[in-house]
């Protein structure tokens, strides 16, 4: 190895490690320790720290739920749009996608959760002229968005208490959610019932339905949602919608392996 940290052939050794430590992280193995991380590298705790620190700064990791672990984060997922069609979600969940557009003629996304932060992942524009842009990797509060809410409920409720502990209300709109309090009793009304709405809470004109979809261990993963005008949402559209989703949502979750 060279002065500069490279190995015969150019390669750089610290490079190699950080690319070894995230394809350590897999459905059996979610969260990983500084311990766990070196013992897997071969290399010091000291070593497997800083590169776990700097992954982390880099949003490619983020913290655990358990005390001194580390997960990846949603910067991963953003880097994957690119190659999201290669993706086991993308193909699970892009044709029920497509013909949810087509029934509802609203526009469709797809959003999973970035501690209190939806990303939208995917995105069908409705064909109508009067709709709603965004484009995929688009952040909102989870809090202010239907799929997001979706998201939160369906946490573990230690979870989701350790996420709201310094949590602060960010008011997009004047019908945003801007209480703790009223967005527990949201999110419980959100887990009974399987499905969230959205009526200009983050974005004035617009609303919103979305409903989870379940991993093959019945985990929520991810959210699907309609949104639309409210000038087009009365409540039997609301319905009519919220009824599509649901159904789009349950479809994924068949394909990906779910059997609940």
């Amino acid at each position: 190895m060279s002065q500069d940290g490279t190995r015969r052939g150019g390669q750089l050794s610290s490079v190699r490690n950080a690319a070894r430590l995230l394809k350590a992280f897999s459905r059996e193995h979610r969260e990983l320790g500084v311990t766990e991380a070196a013992r897997r590298l071969g290399v010091g705790t000291s070593t497997a720290f800083r590169l776990l620190t700097t992954l982390t700064e880099e949003r490619l990791l983020e913290r655990g739920d358990a005390r001194g672990t580390y997960r990846l984060g949603l910067a991963m997922y953003e880097l994957g749009v690119t190659v999201f069609p290669n993706l086991g979600l993308h193909e699970a969940a892009m044709p029920a996608l497509a013909a949810l557009r087509q029934s509802t003629g609203e526009t469709v996304q797809l959003a999973v959760l970035d501690h209190l932060e939806v990303v939208f992942v995917e995105r069908l524009e409705s064909p109508q002229t009067l709709r709603f842009v965004a484009r995929a990797g688009h952040r909102v509060p989870a809090h202010a968005a239907s799929t997001g809410k979706v998201l939160l409920a369906h946490l573990a409720p230690d979870v989701l208490r350790e996420r709201l502990r310094d949590w602060r209300p960010i008011a997009l709109t004047q019908y945003t959610i801007a209480s703790r309090a009223a967005l527990l009793v949201d999110l419980r009304r959100v887990a009974e019932r399987g499905w969230a709405q959205n009526i200009e809470e983050s974005s004035l004109g617009a609303a919103s339905v979305a409903a989870p979809i379940r991993d093959e261990g019945g985990t929520v993963i991810a959210a699907l949602s309609v949104v639309a005008p409210v000038s087009r949402c009365n409540a039997q559209a609301l319905r009519r919608n919220r009824i599509a989703a649901v159904d789009a949502a349950n479809a994924i979750s068949r394909r990906i392996g779910y059997r609940g």
